[in-house]
């Protein structure tokens, strides 16, 4: 590997929330917390509780990281020209178009993702934070990685809580437990952002919709059109087919038949 490869904005990215996550967990061992007193009280199952979920918690966040996140291939496998063939039997009101920047035929949902430079499968949005994108196969990981990483983070608040002790003079205060505080206020800042993303991808799973959807629905042809979403089949298939894959079935069939549905309606 040349050493320049070592400097992408992936590794860096990824090197670098590797290094902070056990940073802080290294002051939350350090300071007089509770995970200081559970060790010398000799309860040993929280604090190795907490250790498995903070690895957990980086996993799955390098899995998320450094998947596929669902990239439509340049060069069609032969069972997916027969998949391409029942779309096209499919009546739509709306083609597929070839996107503009890799020439692909996108599916609907796909978005072309000028930071990876591929068009990704019902594409969420792409995440500084992992320098990657979230698309049809790494969603659900992203959602369950964002559920663990909050759960460690309030975790890690308490801890860091249970070790401030407030006194004067303030230098001395500052200068034994400045580190700690500091620590506090970065997981108060991250927990109220993985609180509100959580929030956030929760409600458009239930709604079968995505980020890219939600924020520019009247930029997108199939959506434009449309009073409503037409892929949301309700709560609980909405999250039985995120999750499960359940009911199975492209989206321009399913785009289809809420356009026939509606034009009966008329």
């Amino acid at each position: 590997m040349a050493p320049w490869a070592l400097l992408r904005p992936g590794v860096l990215v990824r090197t670098g929330h590797t290094v902070l996550t056990w940073g802080i967990t290294l002051v939350l061992f350090l300071h007089d917390t509770a995970l200081r007193q559970w060790e010398e009280q000799g309860e040993l199952l929280l604090p190795l509780t907490f250790l498995l979920l903070v690895l957990g918690s980086l996993l799955l966040y390098l899995a998320v990281s450094l998947m596929d996140p669902g990239y439509v291939n340049v060069l069609l496998q032969p069972q997916e020209e027969a998949k391409e063939e029942q779309t096209a039997m499919v009546p739509q009101a709306i083609p597929l178009r070839r996107c503009r920047y890799c020439m692909v035929l996108q599916p609907l949902r796909a978005r072309h993702c000028r930071e990876c430079r591929r068009c990704v499968r019902r594409y969420d949005h792409h995440c500084p934070w992992m320098e990657n994108c979230v698309g049809e196969r790494n969603h659900p990981l992203f959602v369950a990685y964002l559920a663990l990483q909050l759960v460690v983070l309030l975790w890690g608040l308490y801890l860091a809580w249970s070790g401030l002790r407030f006194f004067r003079p303030w230098g001395l205060w500052l200068r034994s437990s400045g580190l700690l505080f500091a620590t506090f206020l970065l997981l108060l800042l991250f927990s109220l952002v993985a609180s509100l993303l959580l929030a956030s991808h929760l409600y458009l799973v239930a709604s079968n919709t995505t980020t890219w959807e939600f924020i520019a629905s009247h930029r997108i042809a199939y959506l434009r059109q449309r009073p409503g979403n037409p892929f949301d089949r309700g709560l609980t298939r909405n999250l039985a087919h995120f999750f499960c894959g359940w009911p199975s079935g492209s989206w321009e069939t399913l785009w289809a038949e809420e356009e026939e549905g509606s034009s009966q309606d008329v």
